[in-house]
């Protein structure tokens, strides 16, 4: 089978009564398509159905005989790795040096980078050769270098490929198609990310127009309906000939006239409401998409310190053998730092020493680090849940305000990554920081909510130390790199040098 089809396919959670999907109906075959939604809205639940992950609740899905689910998380290693790894074939040679994947990457997985492991993930699932393959955020995590190496072996990719991202520039070089989900409901679109929303914006523009002609021809009827019946009432009035004098013709023949006048009113009025009825019903069926009211604000200050935090020099290992270098680090209140290098070069290990240093909690600090394991994102949940009255109204509007269903996301079990980092930085909003310091924010986020975070932090007035690989995210936002680069001396040394300059790679 070279194509995937969806028929009146419904899904729910058990935990979610009302449902996610309702009689989703679309096919695609070979080739890209991109899957794109905000956070929650059931991607990657779509990716494991077609995949035959889960399976509907009413209706099915067509699909091919091997398909194979590249999931989003970098927890754990896949079950495939350690045979990948070991393999002697052709492919798998091909696919290790094209994607730089080393030989001891499963004994050491915890002293991976989550870019290494993301490229382990793409790589394993390559060389399995399934007819379906549905991945999840690739490009999460990857530094330049690692994404053009992730994004040139999709490209080679021969079968059905499902794609899930927020990277605007790989769904526009790499899709044929783009799935657009708003539960219940995924509309199909041709063309790349810009090509297809281009598409859908007008009609949704068409929509609207026609939603306008709508109510101007309901309330048109409408008023011709109360013109009507004060029209009838009236002739009901004048048709009696209770009161006039047997002998007054001229007065009897104009009851009569009036009688059947009216009765000719009747019928029209009658029609005129048929066609009202028929106004309202077709104003009714044109489903007009909303702009959601997104858009929040970081409420803090500049600390009144000489400096947010001074970090003495040294030097981290990263495993085998292999450590970052940096010296004195100082921030000062109002600095806005990126901290950028390549895969596996301790950005995030030095972040986390940076943390500690400084003492948290007890400081009016964000820290939102690059990945939230499974069961820290279900404990997170659960303490959600366990919140009451206007704190918990205070959080589920700040969720809304970044894109995402309050109701559907307190019904779900295990929120997605993207959620997890909205929950968190909600419940730190009124704190009125003084830093805030986030490793890899635009991961797992949706386009909506990248764009909002990024406008609520240009306002911020205090520090912003950020590790990011998105070069327009960081170029929006900071002055001063902080960049971690291989130590000339030592191949297994990285080392920290410190520029005032906005990045630009």
């Amino acid at each position: 089978m070279s194509s995937i089809v969806f028929k009146d396919v419904s899904f729910a959670y058990d935990a979610s009564p009302d449902g996610l999907f309702s009689e989703l109906r679309f096919g695609v075959s070979e080739g890209w398509t991109g899957v794109i939604g905000a956070n929650g809205a059931g991607k990657t639940t779509l990716l494991r159905l077609a995949c035959g992950e889960l399976l509907p609740r009413r209706g099915s899905v067509d699909h091919p005989q091997t398909a194979q689910y590249c999931p989003q998380r970098t927890d754990s290693p896949m079950p495939e790795l350690g045979a990948f790894l070991a393999a002697t074939d052709g492919e798998a040679f091909h696919l290790r040096g094209r994607l730089g994947i080393e030989e001891g990457w499963l004994e050491r997985w915890n002293t991976l980078s989550h870019g290494e492991r993301k490229r382990a993930q793409v790589g394993t699932c390559l060389w399995l050769e399934p007819e379906l393959l549905a991945v999840d955020e690739p490009t999460n995590h990857l530094d330049r270098e690692a994404r053009r190496m992730v994004v040139e072996v999709l490209r080679a990719y021969r079968g059905i490929g499902l794609l899930v991202s927020h990277d605007r520039e790989l769904l526009d070089h790499l899709c044929r198609h783009c799935l657009f989900v708003d539960p219940p409901i995924a509309v199909l679109r041709s063309g790349g990310y810009t090509t297809a929303r281009t598409a859908l914006e007008k009609e949704a523009d068409r929509e609207r127009e026609l939603r306008t002609k709508a109510v101007r021809d309901r309330r048109r009827l409408e008023r011709e309906v109360v013109q009507r019946r004060s029209h009838q009432h009236k002739a009901e009035e004048a048709k009696f000939l209770r009161g006039i004098d047997p002998r007054d013709s001229d007065a009897r023949a104009k009851a009569y006239a009036a009688r059947n006048t009216d009765s000719r009113s009747g019928k029209r009025l009658r029609q005129i409401e048929g066609r009202l009825r028929q106004a309202e019903e077709h104003e009714a069926s044109i489903q007009v998409s909303r702009p959601e009211d997104l858009g929040i604000e970081v409420q803090g200050s500049a600390s009144s310190r000489n400096a947010l935090l001074r970090v003495s020099s040294g030097a981290l290992p990263l495993g085998e053998g292999r450590s970052v270098r940096f010296p004195d680090l100082l921030m000062q209140p109002s600095d806005r730092i990126a901290l950028v290098g390549p895969n596996g070069s301790g950005k995030s290990t030095l972040i986390r020493h940076i943390v500690v240093q400084i003492g948290l909690p007890g400081e009016r600090v964000i820290y939102i680090p690059q990945e939230i394991p499974a069961e820290r994102s279900t404990e997170i949940m659960a303490e959600v849940r366990g919140l009451r009255g206007e704190t918990l109204g205070r959080m589920m509007r700040w969720v809304k305000r970044l894109g995402s269903d309050p109701a559907r996301l307190l019904e779900s079990e295990l929120p997605s990554p993207g959620e997890v980092r909205k929950l968190i930085l909600a419940k730190h909003l009124a704190l009125e920081p003084h830093l805030v310091i986030m490793d890899e924010p635009t991961n797992h986020m949706d386009l909506p909510s990248i764009e909002c975070v990024e406008a609520a932090l240009s306002d911020f007035p205090g520090g912003l130390l950020l590790v990011s690989h998105d070069v327009r995210f960081l170029g929006a936002l900071t002055t001063i790199r902080w960049e971690i680069e291989p130590d000339e001396t030592s191949e297994a040394t990285f080392s920290l040098h410190v520029r005032v300059a906005r990045p630009t790679t």
